[in-house]
């Protein structure tokens, strides 16, 4: 990893292992599916993605990927998200293991209409 922190989500995953670069581009690739007008930018010298304030985060480790989906997505998702090691807001997927795509879809599907909601409000 570089040390000179990135600009662009393209900076920050170039600065990944290839092996790694491949797991955040489908992580990426799965929140842009599931919020196709969240804007991306780097928060807290990670990728961030916003609609009406903070969406999700997520980050690359040597042996996880970290998803910060705020203490609402981890309580909406908790018994999905019960086979991994997590904290309030955020939770762990190991690199050596299949990324649950399907369940980050649902996790950003849910954020999307909580602030969708909120900004109606």
């Amino acid at each position: 990893m570089t040390t000179a922190k990135p600009t662009s989500i393209d900076e920050y995953i170039a600065g990944f292992p290839d092996d790694i670069q491949q797991i955040l581009q489908q992580v990426r690739a799965t929140i842009r599916q599931a919020a196709p007008e969240a804007e991306e930018k780097i928060s807290y010298a990670m990728p961030a993605f916003t609609l009406h304030g903070n969406l999700i985060y997520f980050a690359g480790y040597k042996s996880h990927i970290g998803l910060y989906p705020t203490p609402a997505g981890i309580d909406e998702f908790k018994d999905d998200l019960a086979k991994y090691k997590g904290a309030k807001g955020s939770v762990q997927f190991p690199i050596d293991q299949p990324m649950p795509l399907d369940l980050i879809a649902r996790i950003t599907k849910f954020l999307v209409k909580r602030n969708l909601e909120k900004a109606k409000k």
